[in-house]
């Protein structure tokens, strides 16, 4: 399970994006397709910002980027801008020309398209295969005036129902009000996204967004088949681990350096894509190499093939700031007093105060269940062999869950250890 929170957004002074309004027929024809690719580029580029950090690493970009998408919609002026490229919006020219796109959609277009992107996920939750809900919210002063414009297209667009807090008086009180919700979205597997001391009187808007998956994988591990086998670690020792074994068809693909295998879960709408250095310590120059162009490759290649497969059995949870790396991104003025988030309240009063990130992800013989959450809190200012191949994840590997309609990738990591943290 997943959770995000960013804390303190200033706005601008001109309407907020207007909903109901029809899109361009050039915006129409461009789809949603070009928001699933920035998306998945702004996951690549914010796991480079991620990786050198120790340990095991996990994260829902999707939830990220549909919480900042939420507050975007208010930005205007330079904090606009430099929030479209940070996030490879297409609403960003250098983001819509490298993506292909062409034309570039308005922020009312672009969160149109994103909403229609968050629904299409809900409905193949809502299919009954598979457990998949994404849901904002929306935590607003009971006292302070947001822009009707602003409000209707998050509650139109993105769901997200707007619902009065007193952080003045009862910032606490708020607190764990927004930290229940969260944690009813993602089954409990998000606890106290927002820590103490995070809202305070100065606070004036929390815009969170939780996701829930969880999935049976379409081919089971039998349990009788899991035994301990040695996982080499990144400092060369190794360390007995629960490897769950199996043999069966799935699409695989392979090159010099990696071996790249899916795992589908029941219905086949969503699977877990593993990219396994070949090299035991290979894992560095893997994340090197993660690119668009190189995932969209090794994903193209891929075979259905029978592949005897072994994976190690692993539970992780993991928690960060994000205020730091998305500022070293692009986005500088969201987070200081030059921040103009005035299209959401008409002045430039709030500004993003903190960005935090906890994950949840447990991968066992019968499926997969990951979570995000993901809160934005407003402040005042202030080629392949013909024999059968050995898929065996015995070293750290990178993994995602991906939506194979649209290609989103809902959550990416690292497993740098399987054992049991903390």
């Amino acid at each position: 399970m997943l959770a995000t929170i960013l804390t303190g957004l200033v706005l601008a002074t001109s309407p907020g994006c207007t909903s109901g309004q029809e899109p361009s027929e050039t915006v129409t024809s461009l789809d949603h397709d070009i928001v699933v690719q920035g998306n998945s580029q702004f996951a690549l580029e914010l796991y480079q910002n991620l990786r050198d950090q120790e340990g095991n690493v996990f994260f829902s970009p999707y939830s990220i980027s549909t919480a900042l998408a939420m507050t975007y919609a208010g930005a205007r002026g330079a904090t606009e801008s430099q929030m479209a490229a940070a996030l490879c919006l297409p609403t960003s020219a250098k983001t819509w020309q490298k993506l292909g796109a062409t034309a570039t959609p308005t922020q009312e277009q672009f969160a149109l398209l994103a909403g229609q992107l968050m629904k299409e996920l809900n409905a193949r939750g809502n299919a009954g295969e598979i457990q998949l809900n994404v849901a904002n919210a929306l935590w607003a002063q009971e006292d302070c005036a947001f822009l009707p414009a602003f409000v209707e297209c998050l509650e139109t667009e993105y769901e997200g129902k707007l619902q009065e807090m007193d952080f003045v008086s009862a910032a606490e009180k708020s607190r764990k009000k927004i930290n229940a919700w969260v944690e009813k979205k993602t089954k409990g597997k998000i606890k106290d996204l927002i820590g103490p001391g995070l809202l305070d009187a100065m606070t004036r808007l929390v815009l969170t967004n939780a996701i829930y998956f969880k999935g049976n994988w379409a081919r089971q591990f039998k349990e009788e088949l899991t035994h301990p086998r040695p996982f080499t670690l990144l400092n060369g020792r190794k360390a007995e681990v629960p490897m769950m074994n199996q043999r069966d068809k799935f699409r695989y693909a392979e090159t010099d350096e990696i071996q790249v295998l899916e795992l589908p879960y029941v219905g086949d709408d969503l699977s877990m894509v593993i990219l396994l250095p070949k090299a035991v310590d290979g894992i560095g120059h893997l994340e090197e190499k993660l690119t668009g162009a190189n995932l969209s490759a090794w994903l193209d290649d891929l075979h259905q093939r029978e592949v005897i497969v072994s994976i190690p059995r692993f539970r992780m949870t993991s928690k960060f700031g994000l205020q730091d790396i998305l500022a070293a991104m692009g986005m500088t003025d969201a987070f200081s007093g030059k921040a103009d988030f005035s299209g959401m309240t008409g002045n430039r009063e709030l500004f993003i105060s903190a960005v935090v990130h906890q994950a949840y992800v447990d991968v066992n013989e019968e499926g997969t269940e990951a979570a995000a959450a993901t809160g934005v809190v407003m402040r005042l200012t202030s080629m392949q062999p013909d024999r059968t191949p050995v898929f065996r994840a015995d070293h750290p590997f990178l993994f995602m869950i991906r939506d194979n309609p649209s290609g989103s990738i809902l959550f990416l990591g690292r497993l740098n250890d399987p054992r049991p943290q903390g």
